[in-house]
């Protein structure tokens, strides 16, 4: 578990990690690349030790060396057990590659935080358009591409990221031209059609909602430096937000933090930004973050809600939010409930009526982002508060307890019962 004594008031610089959610993906894409790739600024994380097994599994060669993975790409076998597909939810992000890679795969559905329904189908219907027979029987997908990948115009009925990955990763060296209408715009998406056409490939209008990809025959690997973690730069935000704290971090990309700004801005938060830094010094008592809704970016950014209803329930006033992405995305709200927000829940709205002041109590993390509100929560709270379901928070974040303690945090990890 967590244990955190609060309050804190946050100081001091810290470095922000790479982006969980950029190196999934680029792993995957990796298996598609002859020869070695170098991912640069590769967090250390659960979920990428998964994935990394994957690869083994795979047939794969991997090796770490400090904030390095250096992947030599080959594959033997083209199945991924049960066990290493629950793990985690981007799992399934291997699917357009294993079958680009070599014509078949065979897979379960994944796991990962459970948020609500989360079909696949979407993914399925898409690789479907490029040529792919998908049997679904038994709880396992079984995929094979008999002709290969052919280019396909696809329009997507939202615009999922993994969704828009898989289509990705399928199509690079797909026959002909894949057009993909609706594509998600998240910059993830970005940092991949960057590695791959780095590699080879030949990927156009990333960051737009229309992406054109002219297949090519082969890809070689290359060095690549995974973005910056913007979930976890805004979850330390949030932090230094409820603290009344001033801290600057290091190695963010600010572009990708401006959709997040608002609700830190109008809770009377000063924030600077300076080229590759970003400074946030709070005031004394945060105001309302008013109202957030949750969209596809350049939208407000569903990872990022839960930190930001930790500001929300310390601050004056009354803040509203509404989740359109994930149906079960509230399950922090109980656990700030325990410390003594004033929150009420109906369907996707969110109601929180900030209070003066909340109270250390024991809490669990049902999930990575909502574990992670919770330790921000705990640092404006009285006392001390025993987190645990930590296992979450290690899916998406490289030691937050440390760099909580770099800040100037009490936190400590503890496996005391």
């Amino acid at each position: 578990m967590f244990i955190i004594d609060g309050p804190a008031e946050l100081r001091g610089e810290i470095s922000v990690q790479g982006a969980k959610n950029s190196t999934l993906p680029l792993l995957s894409a990796a298996l598609l690349c002859k020869g070695q790739t170098v991912l640069h600024n590769c967090p250390e994380l659960s979920d990428v030790n998964i994935a990394v097994k994957i690869l083994e599994h795979l047939g794969c060669r991997c090796r770490r060396e400090g904030h390095d993975l250096i992947v030599d790409s080959a594959i033997t076998s083209c199945e991924i057990p049960e066990d290493l597909m629950r793990g985690m939810r981007s799992s399934i992000v291997f699917l357009g590659a294993m079958a680009a890679r070599c014509g078949r795969a065979r897979l379960c559905s994944p796991g990962g935080c459970e948020l609500g329904p989360r079909p696949i189908d979407l993914h399925l219907s898409s690789l479907r358009r490029l040529g792919v027979e998908i049997d679904e029987s038994g709880g396992w997908l079984t995929c094979t591409a008999p002709q290969g990948i052919q280019g396909a115009y696809v329009s997507l009925a939202f615009p999922s990221v993994g969704a828009t990955e898989n289509l990705i990763l399928a199509a690079v060296c797909a026959k002909g031209t894949t057009i993909i209408a609706n594509a998600a715009r998240e910059p993830e998406i970005c940092d991949l059609c960057e590695y791959l056409n780095r590699c080879g490939g030949r990927v156009y209008g990333a960051g737009e909602s229309c992406l054109i990809i002219d297949g090519v025959k082969e890809l070689f690997g290359c060095e690549h430096r995974v973005m910056p973690d913007r979930i976890a730069a805004v979850t330390y935000m949030a932090a230094a937000a409820v603290s009344g704290g001033n801290i600057t971090l290091r190695d963010v990309d600010n572009t990708h933090i401006l959709p997040m700004l608002a609700p830190f801005e109008e809770s009377g938060c000063e924030v600077r930004q300076m080229g590759g830094c970003l400074n946030i010094m709070a005031p004394r008592r945060l105001g309302p973050v008013k109202h957030i809704r949750t969209m596809p970016y350049p939208g407000f950014p569903t990872d990022a809600q839960p930190a930001v209803m930790s500001m929300a329930a310390v601050g004056q006033g009354t803040s509203v939010f509404v989740e359109n992405i994930f149906e079960n995305r509230y399950r922090h709200a109980q656990g700030l409930g325990r410390m003594g927000a004033q929150i009420k829940v109906e369907g996707k709205v969110a109601v929180v009526e900030g209070v003066e002041s909340l109270t250390g109590a024991a809490v669990e993390a049902a999930d990575l982002r909502g574990g992670a509100a919770l330790c921000v929560a705990a640092l404006a709270a009285e006392g001390r508060t025993r987190l645990t379901g930590e296992a979450h928070i290690r899916r998406g974040y490289e030691d937050l307890a440390g760099g909580l303690r770099e800040l100037g945090a009490r936190v400590r990890e503890s496996e005391e019962s």
